[in-house]
């Protein structure tokens, strides 16, 4: 061995053991560190790791993290496929026997659809904030949390009682912080308790931010960037969409006398992908500011006019269908698309209610929502409409049966919908008799019920409502 070898350091192994031959020739022992601590310090690098990825897409906005955006995908071919089914069998699955509904509303249909959707093919819509669904608030934890960043969205349809719910919502509701209502402008600031921001996005809220009477297309695209530039900053919120439904053939009759007065709804922006519907899309019905005294069959003879199947039209996603260029897909084929994605969107609502049934209809938001009112739903069994319906020669109302075939059927799903919801609130109550007889009796805050909201606000007929 050269001479200068033994001024060199030589390391070997022995028994996991470090051996070092100095440069005086004499071994030095030196343990390893322990395998087991080794293991420990990279779990623990793990664990940082994973919590560092969750805690991200938890926090941070839903605009720049896709791990924290609830986001629902719906197929078209999805939508086809299930319509492919004869009526009766689709009604089955959206129903799932009407044994199930209250625990399975979105889910039946959706894993029905899903199932027989692999032979289609169509282009994926996403559909962005379109809101906690039913079975979401089914959980005996849920809350309606106002002083986080809870949202309800009301998607108000003409003509089916929407405005007097709305005001039920800004006048009548017992909360911490009432909404308080301005005498000179149909608005109510609907505050949570501790901070300047809205739990409700209405018309008597927040205004039409969406657009006039704006649908369900229209709002899950819109609600979440206008709250945002509203209140000054981007938040992560829950929506929970709501709203009401009404016998179709009176709720057309109503808009039909509403319109003969004068109303247009020209406000209405009919927004959808990024755009609003052209001219020639949506002809107009008339020429001139209004359609002041149509007659009936002049109402129902324009194919343009929009208060045909208006619920469906309104409660569906109308990206599946093109928007409003009907020359997309068949005619038949559009309108069975467009009511399995109105049901569907329905069953996912948080809650909707139906005008004909105002006592049940109530009873269901408050136990929905842990909410209650501070008086009691009214009913009105006799309408001007109903009226209006009975005087209608056979003719004319087999014909606006057939123009509002789909919102008949939607009508029909949306009632056995309704009476299971029912049915499963009422089960889970263990003092049902006397909450539902005693439904809006309760103390109210003082002053929150003397507005005379009716002698202070004017509803103009043409664009307002």
């Amino acid at each position: 061995m050269h001479p200068g070898d033994m001024h060199k350091n030589v390391s070997v192994q022995v028994d996991s053991d470090f051996a070092l031959l100095l440069p005086s020739g004499v071994y030095e022992i030196k343990k390893m560190e322990p395998r087991s601590k080794i293991r420990k310090i990279i779990v623990f690098c793990l664990f940082l790791a994973i919590a560092g990825i969750i805690g991200f897409g938890y926090f941070c906005q839903d605009q720049v993290c896709a791990l924290s955006k609830r986001a629902v995908i719906l197929q078209s071919s999805d939508i086809l496929a299930y319509n492919e089914l004869p009526l009766h069998q689709a009604n089955s699955i959206s129903n799932n026997n009407n044994n199930n509904a209250n625990s399975n509303n979105n889910g039946a249909m959706g894993g029905g659809i899903t199932a027989m959707a692999s032979k289609a093919s169509a282009p994926q819509n996403i559909i962005a904030n379109a809101g906690l669904s039913y079975e979401d608030v089914l959980n005996d934890d849920f809350q309606f949390d106002m002083d986080g960043h809870d949202v309800m969205v009301f998607l108000h349809i003409q003509k089916t009682g929407g405005t007097s719910f709305g005001r039920h919502l800004v006048r009548d509701l017992d909360l911490k912080r009432p909404c308080e209502c301005q005498r000179q402008r149909k608005r109510c600031y609907c505050f949570r308790p501790h901070r300047n921001e809205n739990w409700l996005f209405s018309r008597y809220s927040t205004g039409w931010k969406c657009g006039l009477h704006a649908d369900w297309t229209e709002l899950t695209s819109c609600v979440d960037v206008e709250l945002d530039k509203n209140e000054g900053e981007t938040a992560k919120r829950r929506y929970f969409y709501i709203s009401l439904l009404r016998e179709p053939i009176s709720r057309y009759m109503s808009e039909y006398r509403h319109v003969r007065r004068g109303a247009t709804w020209k406000g209405s922006r009919h927004w959808c992908l990024g755009r609003q519907a052209s001219a020639n899309e949506l002809p107009a019905c008339y020429k001139g500011k209004d359609w002041l005294d149509v007659d009936l069959d002049q109402f129902a003879g324009c194919e343009s006019n929009l208060a045909a199947n208006r619920q469906t039209r309104m409660l569906a996603d109308l990206a599946l269908v093109g928007c409003y260029n009907k020359s997309s897909m068949p005619a038949h084929e559009r309108d069975r698309v467009m009511l399995a994605s109105a049901k569907r969107n329905l069953a996912a609502m948080a809650y909707f209610g139906l005008t004909e049934y105002q006592k049940m209809s109530q009873y269901i938001f408050e136990e929905t929502f842990n909410l209650r009112f501070a008086i009691p739903f009214e009913q009105h069994n006799t309408t001007i409409s109903a009226t209006a319906v009975s005087n209608l020669r056979a003719d004319q109302k087999r014909r606006i049966e057939k123009l509002n075939g789909l919102d008949i059927e939607l009508y029909v799903f949306a009632k056995n919908l309704l009476f299971q919801r029912f049915e499963h609130l009422k089960a889970k109550d263990t003092n049902f008799e006397q909450r539902y007889a005693n439904l809006g009796n309760i103390y109210f805050k003082q002053g929150i019920t003397e507005f005379n909201w009716d002698s202070n606000v004017d509803d103009a007929l043409s664009t307002d409502h």
